[in-house]
């Protein structure tokens, strides 16, 4: 059995959190079964862009300082951050409120721009990664995701976290290598069993629905989640929002390859109770993947069944960001006809459905659809 700890929170009032974290920490039993005195411990932190904590695209600075003042009690030595996908790590700390957190608490920032690379063995679709420096050095992790929806996953939450311990632009080439999405989820997979969180917990005091992980709308759902199973803790955050946990791919690699269990039979519920928390009309995708795109072999044919981003023209501020976050080479999405006053473009026969225009762009503008010979044939 896997404990997860929810806890309701309904605001980010300091003292709220700190009450808040201080239970769930104690009824997984307590801070120092994770962590012991002097031991250097970093807190990942979620940072996908720098954006302030109001838009719910990182995790919030309330949630931060409260976690990093339960183990500092408990004698650990603490950094913090993350690596945003094209920001610099000290942009995103200010901009989401964690820097000054920090300055208060006198932690310092890790080194997520720079890494080394590592030989896992024991990964079943990855065998080796260039990992952050700020994780390398540290005896301990400690996972703060944030309950978001995603376009390539359909959620992000504790899996997806340990992502952003592989610095910088590296992790755009990994969309590259491994274009399947279930490929993706199994490598996800090793990443974390690499890396091995001691404890995870999730913000879900104000998460993110819709076009997440960036691009979505803020949602009320009133709590914090606490495991150090984080396949089972994804689940719980998929029944919250209404989302059957085995549609989601990270959840089925994580029980395939022994990270953790997403079966509710197998998940032992602590905390408040979660029936009360659950939102049934929570936006997510919990569309059933297309049988037709199952069959569908790779080429022209794929590419036409597969859902593929596009571009809300009167959205669209043409910043570029969505060309400069492209893994592919040449760009799927670019001035293709050298017009920089009109929107981006695509070219779909190189687009490997990654959806990182999407995942970063700041205006919202970008939105994943299922193409029309798709909805045509499922409906058949």
């Amino acid at each position: 059995m896997s404990d997860v700890a929810i806890i309701s929170c309904t605001s980010y009032e300091e003292a709220e959190v700190l009450a808040a974290v201080e239970r769930g920490v104690s009824l997984l039993g307590g801070a120092e079964k994770f962590v012991q005195p002097e031991e250097k411990f970093l807190l990942k932190l979620n940072w996908l862009s720098a954006d302030p904590p109001e838009k719910c695209v990182t995790t919030h600075p309330a949630v931060f300082r409260a976690v990093a003042t339960v183990f500092q009690r408990a004698g650990a030595r603490l950094s913090y951050g993350d690596s945003p996908g094209f920001q610099p790590p000290e942009t995103a700390a200010k901009k989401s409120g964690a820097a000054l957190v920090a300055e208060q608490l006198s932690i310092p920032l890790g080194d997520f721009r720079t890494g080394k690379e590592i030989h896992f063995p024991e990964g079943r679709q990855n065998k080796r990664f260039t990992i952050a420096n700020a994780v390398l050095e540290s005896d301990g992790v400690i996972s703060l995701p944030k309950m978001k929806t995603h376009a390539f996953q359909r959620v992000t939450g504790a899996v997806k976290n340990q992502f952003g311990c592989i610095p910088g632009a590296l992790k755009g080439e990994f969309h590259v290598k491994i274009p399947s999405a279930n490929d993706f989820a199994k490598m996800l997979i090793d990443l974390n069993s690499f890396v091995h969180p001691r404890l995870y917990i999730m913000d879900g005091i104000m998460a993110m629905e819709g076009n997440g992980p960036r691009g979505g709308d803020p949602r009320k759902m009133n709590v914090l989640l606490f495991s150090t199973d984080p396949v089972a803790l994804d689940a719980t955050m998929c029944r919250l929002m209404s989302l059957d946990p085995a549609l989601v791919l990270t959840n089925i690699a994580g029980a395939e390859q022994g990270l953790g269990t997403y079966l509710a039979q197998e998940i032992h519920l602590l905390g408040d109770p979660i029936e009360g928390l659950i939102a049934t009309d929570f936006v997510v995708n919990r569309e059933p993947e297309s049988a037709t795109a199952k069959r569908a072999q790779p080429g022209f044919v794929k590419a036409a069944l597969t859902p593929r981003p596009y571009i809300v023209a009167e959205k669209c501020v043409r910043c570029g960001i969505c060309v400069q976050m492209c893994p592919v080479t040449p760009k799927v999405v670019n001035w293709h006809d050298g017009n920089k006053q009109n929107p981006p473009s695509y070219q779909y026969d190189r687009c490997i459905r990654c959806y990182c225009c999407q995942e970063v762009c700041p205006e919202s503008a970008i939105f994943v659809k299922v193409p029309f010979l798709r909805r045509v044939l499922d409906r058949k």
